[in-house]
């Protein structure tokens, strides 16, 4: 029997407040944290995934303080991920009530971090983000469908292109021990034109951990895509979810009728 599809609304946090944008710019206040992560626990989320997106620009950690909020207000799993970078910082976060952690930035900066952590804490603690676009004429391009395109690494919330190949860094940071992946394409963030879904699949045939998908999802039928022909583990989401306009039980409702194995 196949492991349920798993769908997960991420909290991007800048400022102390939810917030929203498209390529990772012009971003746009949403919500208050803790309101949101308890409607989406209350709604039916399998996990919920807090961003603390301007941590590692600013070289500052993730303020605890908000994550604690966030522990108690839910009752399911929960990943935090910004400005982490050591052991201590991890610690920290588990005390304050997370369950995993994400690193990004620093993960590139310093790919040990990931064999350490895991071997700390668990490779299922250990969530490794990575924020890829593809190219044309040597910028990133908006949003391109047929990517044949070079794909690179970008950190620092996707202000600085590493230049480092993500399909070979994928690859490293599941041989280093991480236990899942989170995919972020930001050609299709917040386009709501739907997921990656040809390199969603060209990486989850290559490597064996968990491909967590992000970026691109505005309507039902987007996680439809990325489950059968994006061939993901899970989905990440954001403005779908945080407009109102379609809820996570509507979501997983249709994609019991397709056939996908969710937990209702």
């Amino acid at each position: 029997m196949s492991l349920a599809k798993r769908i997960i609304p991420c909290l991007d946090v800048k400022d102390g407040k939810v917030v929203k944008g498209v390529n990772f710019k012009d971003l746009k206040n949403v919500g208050n944290i803790v309101d949101l992560a308890y409607k989406y626990s209350d709604e039916g989320a399998d996990e919920l995934v807090f961003l603390d997106i301007s941590a590692s620009l600013e070289n500052r950690k993730t303020k605890y303080e908000w994550v604690k909020q966030v522990a108690s207000a839910i009752n399911i799993p929960f990943t935090v991920g910004g400005g982490i970078s050591s052991v201590k910082d991890v610690e920290l976060l588990l005390n304050c009530g997370a369950d995993k952690i994400s690193i990004n930035s620093s993960a590139v900066k310093n790919p040990e971090l990931i064999t350490l952590l895991s071997q700390k804490f668990g490779s299922q603690c250990v969530v490794v983000a990575v924020d890829g676009a593809n190219h044309s004429n040597g910028k990133a391009s908006s949003y391109i469908k047929n990517s044949d395109e070079p794909w690179t690494v970008f950190i620092n919330g996707g202000k600085l292109d590493t230049g480092i190949e993500m399909f070979g860094w994928m690859k490293k940071v599941e041989n280093l021990g991480a236990g899942e992946i989170l995919f972020t394409s930001i050609n299709n963030d917040g386009t709501k034109n739907g997921f990656a879904c040809k390199e969603l699949a060209s990486i989850s045939l290559e490597i064996s951990i968990p491909i967590i998908a992000s970026g691109g999802a505005g309507k039902p039928q987007d996680f439809i895509d990325v489950f059968k022909y994006g061939l993901a583990d899970a989905a990440l989401a954001a403005g779908i979810f945080h407009s109102g306009k379609h809820s996570i039980a509507e979501v997983k409702t249709l994609l019991k009728q397709e056939g996908i194995c969710v937990n209702l």
